[in-house]
């Protein structure tokens, strides 16, 4: 007579093995599109904490300069297919970097078209003229591009797999969009703590009189920021169409809502806050996927009630500053 009880049943020593191996690339695999997918949030962050930091503006149209860049490329692309025959990735190395340089520009002649007329207005007009500027980039985009109201492909910027932790295949792009990420972080450091015009971004950011008293050209310091912020938008684009393999015209909206969140809740104005805000939505997001019943519908969900419970409980954000104003 068999000794198991009655409704047990005995799992073999392999099965626990397997089981904890199946657990082990499971942790490991969410660890990677959580960091990858979070670098890609704090470099749109960033560029919205940047602006604010230095003008006092929160440019809701970020998302959607930044999101032009993989029109851009693919646009460019083309065009050198056609006229030169070049075939595979070699157009992406020409097609990627004048993309960022065109989007950065972009964003200096959104601000000096539309932006600067409201820098000392109040913050609604700002508010309402970024909202309304942003459609119009999206409108454009889907007018103006073949087909653009379609989605369109956009490929891998690099593939194939790098290693293995786990069992689990690391690739080329998530150790791409790590390295790029930290880099951009260190030199965007580096730029503002040891350049003459990066202490001038800093003193503007800190006070826009005094910075004038001393002799600092408002001018000079507000294109400088737009087209790094922009720049770094543009990076954050191609990373994130490159990511789902697809762009579309309207992806400037969730972007720009994702990478604005970030920035809430680690602090406008605060790098450091922008990057820790970038892995908190993307932890988010993972988590609801792997863990939640059909997580992926509600991720979204989560994410926008952390947002509010930052903003009533702490509406500087995590690692941002209270600051006090006269009335």
């Amino acid at each position: 007579m068999s000794s198991v009880r009655p409704g047990w049943r005995l799992i073999p020593v392999g099965g626990f093995n397997r089981e904890t191996d199946r657990m082990a690339e499971l942790l490991v695999q969410q660890l990677v599109n959580w960091i990858t997918l979070g670098c890609i949030y704090a470099l749109l962050a960033i560029g919205f904490s940047l602006i604010f930091g230095v003008l006092n503006v929160i440019h809701f149209s970020h998302g959607d300069v930044a999101m032009t860049a993989p029109f851009i490329t693919l646009a460019l692309a083309q065009a050198l297919a056609t006229a030169l025959g070049a075939s595979g990735p070699a157009w992406l190395v020409l097609a990627v970097p004048v993309a960022v340089l065109a989007v950065g520009l972009i964003g200096v002649l959104l601000d000096k078209v539309v932006i600067r007329r409201f820098r000392d207005a109040p913050a609604m007009m700002a508010l309402v003229a970024t909202v309304a500027l942003g459609i119009v980039i999206r409108e454009l985009i889907r007018h103006l591009y073949p087909q653009g109201s379609n989605p369109h492909a956009f490929p891998r910027l690099v593939s194939g797999m790098a290693f293995e932790i786990s069992g689990v295949a690391i690739s080329w792009f998530a150790l791409l969009v790590v390295v790029l990420t930290v880099a951009l972080v260190a030199m965007l450091f580096v730029f503002l703590r040891m350049t003459p015009l990066g202490l001038r971004i800093r003193a503007a950011s800190e006070d826009r009189v005094v910075a004038r008293m001393m002799g600092i050209r408002d001018a000079r310091v507000f294109r400088a920021t737009f087209f790094i912020a922009s720049a770094i938008g543009a990076i954050a684009g191609l990373l994130f169409a490159s990511y789902a393999g697809v762009t579309r015209f309207d992806f400037g909206v969730m972007a720009g809502l994702l990478g604005f969140s970030a920035a809430v809740i680690g602090g406008l104005g605060s790098m450091p806050g922008a990057i820790l805000g970038g892995l908190i939505i993307a932890g988010i997001e993972v988590l609801a996927q792997t863990f939640v019943p059909d997580g992926a519908s509600y991720r979204l969900v989560f994410v926008f009630l952390l947002v509010i419970a930052v903003l009533i409980f702490r509406p500087a954000g995590l690692l941002g500053r209270t600051v006090m104003e006269k009335v």
